[in-house]
């Protein structure tokens, strides 16, 4: 065989398995049925001159472990000096800049409320101290629940020591806070409703929960705790690192390969077959290992034949929500994005979303099938701190738009339903900045029906899957390949789908490929 392993998908879950396998010798080859790397942190030229920094150019969750262990600093990779700070507009008032530091942000909330500032301190200062052991959840595959042995029982021990030097207070909170709906959590800390928005908005736009949702404290609580000051040049920067890192190991890409099915024979992988232009083209290529960062459902229910797998697990898999709940918007202005508020304030990041109510209502739409008449938007300038992505004095704006269900009521996603959710979010923008629509030169509208057709995402959602509580941790995807092994040997899985979820980290596709050295070492020494 020419392959040790085969990887598919070259997004940066991907990218960071292939680095990771290739770095430990391995012969790996990388699948993409795109023409570029990447996947949704690829920088896309939408109209020319002018491009994004990714769908999801939020990198602040990438680790310094993955970075050191793939020494990706040698390709390039540097960190920010901090976070840049976000705005939340308000109608008819000032709004609220909010710094990344939190001492900074408390000095910003006091000027509203000094109750709130003691109340983020209170908040931030319990993030802080359980920051180190949600971390260490978030780097390490979920514990096994039933271990055999004294040395697969070790990682659920640790986890049991590190539980208990918490404290009982803060250990305590934990486990009350984990279940509570956001807006519960924040509203015994805080009162203003723009800030409480502004805090969880970003957790909140893309999935299928609402700040009255269970569970939403949970998400808010790891959001914040694996935040980091980001990296230089975006999701881009990340994906030439990672790319750079694979191939001086070795690894080989090829775009413009879609993957048909993994071959499954005797109960064992054997490889992939891959489709050309000519559908009735195909290519086997044999590997002893295959390791997929595509979404679960695309796995285990598109690439492998009926009996390839246990019956209970591809029944898991149907059952698996993944409903996307958020279209993405590409602007090209010929000018900065100005919020009418903050006049000639460069503002890389901005929330829109006045209140928890209307998060609420704007969840509230999808849930009959509806878009938001009121869309609330996570928006990122990218040029404000890559001026590459646009011609000279020339901008990019992306943003999510909260909500937009993948399975739009009379008629699906129609022209007139596209034009009617572009005209409902240039609205919100506009009444925020309201020199925007005379800059705009270009736009680019893509639906969770968009998304799912040019990125492969099952039902348009961004994360391979919802975050919810009975589908994270031990149950990401189900707990028989939770540990990114399945009951398939030779098949690993370490996309969004997996743990610890999705958002741009490289951690899934980085543990995967540790468990894939794992499995393979294994089947060396009993040969």
């Amino acid at each position: 065989m020419t392959h040790d392993v085969i990887v598919l998908g070259a997004g940066p879950n991907g990218l960071a398995a292939a680095a990771t396998l290739a770095a430990k010798g391995r012969k790996v080859l990388l699948l993409e049925q795109r023409d570029l790397p990447g996947g949704l942190a690829a920088a896309e030229e939408f109209h020319p001159g002018y491009r994004t920094a990714g769908l999801l150019p939020d990198c602040s969750a990438v680790p310094d472990e993955l970075i050191a262990d793939l020494m990706l600093e040698q390709h390039g990779l540097r960190r920010r000096g901090a976070a840049p700070s976000r705005y939340a507009p308000e109608p008819g008032g000032p709004g609220l800049l909010l710094p990344a530091d939190p001492l900074a942000a408390e000095t910003a909330v006091a000027a509203r409320s000094p109750r709130d500032a003691e109340g983020l301190a209170r908040l931030r200062g319990f993030v802080g101290r359980v920051r180190p052991l949600v971390q260490r959840l978030l780097l390490r595959p979920p514990p096994p629940l039933a271990p055999s042995g004294v040395t697969a029982a070790a990682p659920l021990v640790d986890l049991g020591l590190r539980l208990r030097q918490l404290g009982r207070d803060d250990l305590h909170e934990v486990l009350r806070v984990a279940p509570m709906a956001v807006r519960d959590w924040l509203g015994e800390h805080l009162d203003d409703e723009l800030l409480k928005a502004t805090l969880c908005a970003p957790t909140l736009i893309g999935t299928w929960l609402g700040p009255w949702s269970a569970g939403t404290a949970a998400l808010l609580l790891l959001r914040e705790a694996r935040s980091g000051p980001g990296l230089l040049g975006g999701a881009p920067t990340l994906v030439r690192a990672l790319l750079a890192a694979a191939q001086a190991g070795g690894a080989v890409l090829r775009l413009d390969a879609p993957v048909r099915r993994i071959l499954v024979e005797d109960g064992v992988v054997r490889g992939v077959e891959v489709g050309g232009p000519n559908p009735a083209a195909t290519e086997r290529l044999e590997a002893p290992a295959v390791l997929s960062t595509l979404d679960p459902r695309q796995t285990f229910l598109r690439l492998l034949s009926l009996g390839d797998g246990p019956a209970a697990l591809a029944h898991e898999m149907r059952s698996w929500r993944c409903r996307g709940t958020a279209a993405v918007l590409h602007l090209a202005l010929n000018g900065p994005l100005e919020f009418a508020a903050r006049p000639g304030d460069a503002i890389e990041l901005a929330s829109i979303a006045p209140s928890l109510v209307a998060l609420e209502r704007a969840f509230d739409a999808v849930k009959y099938r509806r878009m938001s008449e009121h869309p609330v938007m996570d928006v990122c300038v990218p040029t404000v701190s890559d001026p590459s992505l646009a011609p000279p004095g020339h901008h990019v704006v992306s943003a999510l738009i909260g909500h937009a269900p993948y399975e739009l009521g009379d008629g699906g996603w129609t022209d007139d339903a596209r034009a009617a959710l572009l005209q409902r979010s240039l609205d919100t923008l506009h009444a925020h900045a309201p020199g925007l629509r005379d800059r705009i030169v270009a736009h680019q509208l893509l639906t969770p029906a968009d998304l799912e057709a040019r990125y492969n995402l099952t039902g348009g959602h961004l994360h391979h899957g919802e975050q919810a509580l009975d589908q994270l941790f031990w149950l990401r995807p189900a707990a028989a390949c939770a540990r990114y092994a399945t009951p398939i040997p030779g098949l690993f899985i370490g996309g969004s789908g997996s743990h610890p979820g999705g958002g741009l980290s490289g951690v899934p596709g980085w543990l995967a490929a540790k468990a894939v050295l794992r499995g393979r070492a294994r089947v060396q020494r009993l040969g």
